[in-house]
């Protein structure tokens, strides 16, 4: 969402504010709300590179790629930070600002006074300074368990049970934080960074219900330092990545009962065993008052359409990507066979009443580390379809399939 803030004049005109994504389910890296129809991350050359070379037959899983754009920190008189964004003025969307986007606004902002991104910048200096002496790899494992500590916070009650959030999932609130936080800790507040611009997939969507999935059996990419590489196999051979070629990455699910989202974290989805996911991907058809067994089919559908388009790429490895799965919470109401609510159809009509077909979509997201026959910075090269991604999704359908079969 591309929101007109409250800066003064001069820098009204010169860009936008930018808030978080109310729907992200998953990942590290912050996804912003540009438009209506659109989000940003931020731009990682390998991953622009794959957009703008993907095959045909691939692009209609994956999210529209719709150039980039540029950005810079701006800090108000509160000492609060956000995003500033310098659309064309032709791609410029402003929207009224829901009350749950200033409620995530509130949330953020209170992240900022605990987490330290509103600090005074020479105490960002000394934090910058001290994560300069550690190795990448104790930096990254003290951030991450910060990381999972703040996730804990805002998503565990004190019996750590998952609780629900009424509008939006608090993951993306702790990405964009972290983000800002980096940001703030090592680069001035003028500098410019670029965003990809890309289609938001959960635009058609009322209630966006999404499970990320991380795909395939490896997830480091062909760059990955030794470090990396041993601690992303480590996360694979604790999870069922190395038994299912699959594992939740993250989870939403609109609870028609209590009008709540129901939320999971990928740190719930790499304690799960193999019938820990399939008891997920059943929660995830749940609404909180009946299966959803009607997406089934759809699902199946779209995922053996995918399966089959990456059956015939040849040299394609998306290490460490994701795949979406989404369909809306809120259920189309029953029609006639005439294509009439039942309240609006004549009294000779038949009262059989049926039910539009469900919203589904399924989408490929995350290619900083794919690799391929001639991509940028290619380190090796593979012959044939990418094994562990089929694999995962091969056992995807097949649990599916099981649970249509059991339904």
């Amino acid at each position: 969402m591309v929101v007109q803030d409250s800066m003064d004049a001069g820098d009204t005109q010169a860009g936008v504010r930018l808030e978080p994504f109310l729907h992200q389910a998953g990942g590290r890296l912050s996804v912003l709300q540009y438009g209506k129809h659109t989000v940003c991350k931020p731009l990682i050359s390998q991953e622009q590179h794959f957009y703008e070379s993907l095959p045909l037959a691939v692009k209609q899983f994956t999210p529209q790629y719709k150039g980039t754009v540029t950005m810079y920190l701006w800090r108000d008189s509160r000492g609060h930070l956000s995003l500033v964004a310098h659309p064309q003025q032709q791609d410029r969307e402003p929207f009224t600002v829901s009350p749950e986007s200033a409620a995530a606004v509130a949330m953020l902002q209170t992240l900022q006074q605990t987490t330290g991104s509103g600090a005074h910048p020479l105490a960002q200096r000394q934090c910058a300074q001290q994560a300069h002496k550690e190795s990448p790899a104790k930096a990254f494992l003290r951030s991450e368990f910060h990381f999972s500590t703040q996730i804990s916070s805002l998503v565990e009650d004190a019996k750590r049970n998952q609780v629900e959030w009424r509008g939006f999932n608090p993951w993306g609130l702790l990405c964009h934080q972290a983000h800002l936080s980096r940001l703030c800790a090592e680069y001035p507040e003028d500098k410019r960074h670029h965003f990809l611009l890309l289609e938001n997939v959960v635009s058609p969507f009322t209630h966006p219900c999404i499970l990320d999935l991380k795909m395939g059996t490896r997830q480091h990419g062909d760059d990955a330092s030794e470090e990396k590489k041993a601690r992303h196999m480590r996360k694979c051979e604790q999870s069922t990545s190395a038994r299912l070629g699959v594992r939740i990455c993250g989870m939403q699910v609109y609870q028609t009962d209590k009008k709540h989202f129901l939320c999971k974290d990928k740190y719930f989805g790499r304690k799960l065993s193999a019938e820990g996911f399939r008891q997920a991907l059943c929660q995830f058809l749940h609404n909180g008052a009946r299966q959803r067994t009607e997406l089934l089919q759809p699902i199946l559908h779209r995922l053996q359409a995918l399966l089959a388009v990456l059956r015939s790429q040849s040299s394609y490895r998306f290490y460490s990507s994701s795949l979406l799965l989404i369909y809306d919470g809120q259920e189309p109401p029953e029609m006639t066979p005439g294509g009439q609510h039942p309240l609006e159809a004549p009294l000779t009509a038949p009262a059989v009443p049926l039910r539009r077909l469900p919203k589904v979509d399924v989408r490929m997201i995350d290619f900083a580390h794919t690799t391929y026959k001639g991509s940028w910075k290619e380190q090796t090269s593979y012959d044939g379809p990418d094994p562990g991604y089929i694999f995962g999704l091969e056992n995807l359908i097949g649990i599916l399939q099981d649970i249509q079969e059991g339904e």
